[in-house]
This record gives C-alpha cells, structure tokens and sequence, in this order.
C-alpha cells in the first residue's frame, strides 16, 4: 500500500526518541504542578471554524454511511488550545482556578507536507485558565516553563539552543488604531504572513484592505522592530504612534522581557513582527525558533486569551504555549540523527532449554520483571548459539541461561557468570535504552 505523506511513522527505536521527548516535557509540566489531561480528536466544525484562518486546513470526520442531518458536522482538532477551551466550559464546575494542564496529544491540518509540517502532528501545550480575571505574572510563568523544558531538551537530546520572541497584541492593535486601521484584525494577519510573502506581499495586501501607502510603511517600520535591550518604548514611540492600547502593550512585553531576560538572557528577543493569525489572542504573543535552523519556521508558540472559553455569562482567561513535538524531531528521526541504542525495551533474553521447560523461563522472567528490568522469553527452544544471534539482532544485551538460580551471559563481552534473578542486575547504563545524538 502506497504511504499517506504528511503522516510520519517511524519504527521502534525512532519511536523511542521520540517519548523520550515527551517524557521529559512530561516531567518539567508536572515539576510545575500542570496536570494532565486528554481531549477528544473531534470538535463541531461550528467551533473550529471561528477561530480564525486554519478552516481550510480542517479535516471534516463523519460516519460513512452518515445521512444529512444525523450529527451536527464533525472536524478532528487542528490544535489542543481549541478543544481546550471546550472542555473548560464542560467542566468548569468541577475544576479549581486557576487550573494549570498539560496536553500531550496528535493533532491534524490539511496543509501541503513539508520539513517540519505534517498533516498529523504531536503538540505539547501548556495552559493556565482562570475564571473572570487571570495574573499577568501567569504569561511570564508559561514561557519560564516551556524554555525551561526546551533547555532540558537542549541539554538531554541535543536540540539546538533555542530563541524565544515576544510581542504583545495589545500593542500591535494599538498602534494599528492608532494609525486609523480600519480592520486591525485583518491587518494583524497579513503582517503574520511576513516571513512568507515579504514586505512587498504584505504592502500588497494591506493596500487591498484600504490602507494607505504611509500607514503602510509605518506598520512596516514597527513590525521591523527587534530589540534583545530594554529599548522597546523608545523605539516604538519614535514612530509617533498614540493609543492606549499601545501603552498598555508596552507596558506588558516590556515586564515579561525582564522576567524572562533575566533567567534567560540568550534565548529572549522582542520582535514586533509577531502577531499570531489566530483571532483569540488578546495579549502577549511568543513564537520560538531554533537557533541555526530557522528554515524550519516557529517550533513553539502562544499566548494569551482573554475570552476563547466563554459561556456568555462567565469568561475564563487564560494563557498558553505548544511546543511542535513533530515539527522538532520527526526530522531528526527520519534522517537518523537521533536514535535509540536498541530497538526494544528488553534488557534480558530468558533462553528457553526445551519446550517442556518454557515454565521455568517464565519464572526467571517473572522475578526479572518484579524488579523492573524488562525482558522478554525466547520465541523457541533453538540452540543457545541461535538464541544468543536471535538476541543480538533485537539489541538485547543479555541473555540467561537456566532456572532463577542461573547464569547470564553479556552477549558483547562474552562475560558469563552465575546469578540469582531475584538479585542480579544489570549494568544501569544498559536498563533502558539509550537516546544516541548523531551529526547529520
């Protein structure tokens, strides 16, 4: 059967690398007390076609032999920040604010496959919602979190360092009302398209929805703003732009630069030209990239959002950021830069003698495992020198020989000495496997 592009697979020990990742996202939400959470892969399309641009790209799910009018129409989630929101209106009676979570899980666009760009993809989020009000000092908090795990990847699995930019909605909104944009929502997602279409796509497109060629050019000097010194409000106000909006937005990316300047001062750049298409953010605004990749566009992003969870009566603020599991790694899985040391979990053959003394091996196994230390039994009751080639092809370092009191047999070395399976163990190094960084 041909491959379906746009959906990566890899096999085991790509696989491997790729939970490693998760797992150490895992451990650095739940260091911060973000709880887990899993939502379903569908939402009403009524839903996921008003946030924006993305409907498009939205895959539609309905049951084969569905008849118009059975179930409202179906779309699988194209992010985790959507269904998010649902399921804090669903449950907002059950849930104490503010609620911090963590989301680990696929999500599905339409778009054209490229490196980095898949139609079925793995996404890390992070989100803190509250009800009716929620702290500035939570925006500063989920970007310290999130470089926080990407400095653990750095360091764990040889990720390049990474840089974080910043803006604020309220700012860019501002100072559009301020030059009297008549549609800064419009406005807002041309200047997203920047780094794709270029200045003059951009002047093209503003031009269309009636701004003026000096406008234009103002938007395009504050969008060229970028600044890794507390020079922001200078630079900005020198274009002699006045709106509220535009102090109340200098006044936030200004507060979390130094928050996360001061923790991370390599990784933190104000960058006006980032504005995030999507129609939900209210606010501070972040898009990392990876050093010396760049061509691979934004790996991370978020921001806040002050109404996306609203049941009319009562609003949940919250802010967020995902992190691009597969957008970071499927590449470097593919190409074979990141790998396991072996494709199974296993650390131990058990060798079986013969047929009739499977049971004994079962018990080996069963001691191994009480200890943590997996293994798995041979298929068969071949010679020993098979076995030990049947182990070696799967990885497996060790295998052992007899009933619990037995021996085991370092299948590299050659080693083999007598052991008890309720007391031996294995060199730590070879407990699990490893995560090998290769040059690409």
């Amino acid at each position: 059967m041909a491959s379906i592009s746009g959906f990566p697979e890899f096999l085991p020990e790509g696989r491997m690398a790729e939970m490693r990742a998760i797992d150490i996202l895992r451990s650095v939400f739940e260091l911060h007390g973000f709880a887990n959470i899993q939502t379903r892969a569908v939402e009403p399309l009524t839903e996921l076609s008003r946030k924006g641009e993305i409907t498009k790209e939205v895959y539609v799910v309905r049951r084969l032999h569905a008849e118009a009018g059975d179930v409202d129409e179906l779309g699988l989630h194209f992010d985790l920040t959507v269904p998010f929101a649902r399921y804090v209106l669903d449950n907002a009676g059950k849930l104490t604010f503010p609620f911090r979570r963590y989301q680990i899980q696929p999500a599905w666009r339409g778009e054209r496959p490229q490196e980095g760009r898949y139609r079925e993809f793995w996404q890390a989020d992070i989100d803190i919602v509250s009800e009716s009000t929620l702290g500035f000092h939570h925006d500063i908090e989920v970007v310290l979190v999130m470089l926080e795990a990407c400095d653990r990847l750095h360091k764990e699995l040889g990720i390049p360092p990474v840089v974080m930019r910043i803006n604020n909605r309220k700012l860019i909104q501002g100072f559009y009302a301020g030059l009297g944009v008549a549609d800064p929502l419009a406005a807002i997602q041309i200047v997203d398209k920047l780094a794709k279409i270029g200045d003059s796509g951009v002047r093209a497109l503003l031009a269309e929805q009636g701004v003026g060629a000096a406008e234009i050019e103002k938007i395009l000097a504050f969008a060229s703003i970028q600044t890794s010194q507390d020079d922001i409000e200078d630079r900005v106000r020198s274009l002699g732009v006045v709106d509220e909006l535009v102090e109340q937005g200098l006044h936030e990316v200004q507060a979390l630069f130094t928050a996360v300047h001061h923790r991370f001062p390599d990784n933190v750049v104000i960058d006006c030209k980032i504005a995030r298409g999507l129609d939900y953010y209210t606010g501070s605004v972040f898009e990392l990239e990876l050093s010396g990749l760049e061509s691979l566009g934004t790996v991370c992003a978020g921001g806040r959002y002050d109404s996306l969870a609203t049941d009319g009566k009562r609003t949940y603020p919250g802010v967020g950021i995902s992190f691009g599991i597969s957008r970071v790694f499927a590449p470097m899985i593919a190409t074979g830069v990141l790998v396991a040391s072996r494709a199974v979990p296993s650390v131990v053959l058990v060798a079986v003698d013969s047929d009739d003394q499977r049971a004994q091996a079962d018990e080996v196994a069963t001691a191994l495992r009480a200890r943590g230390i997996c293994c798995e039994v041979s298929p068969n009751a071949q010679k020993y020198g098979k076995q030990i080639r049947f182990a070696d092809r799967r990885g497996i370092p060790y295998v052992w020989f007899g009933p619990v009191l037995g021996q085991v047999k370092d299948i590299r070395t050659g080693d083999q000495e007598d052991a008890d399976a309720h007391a031996w163990s294995p060199d730590p190094q070879d407990l699990r496997p490893v995560i090998l960084r290769r040059d690409a």
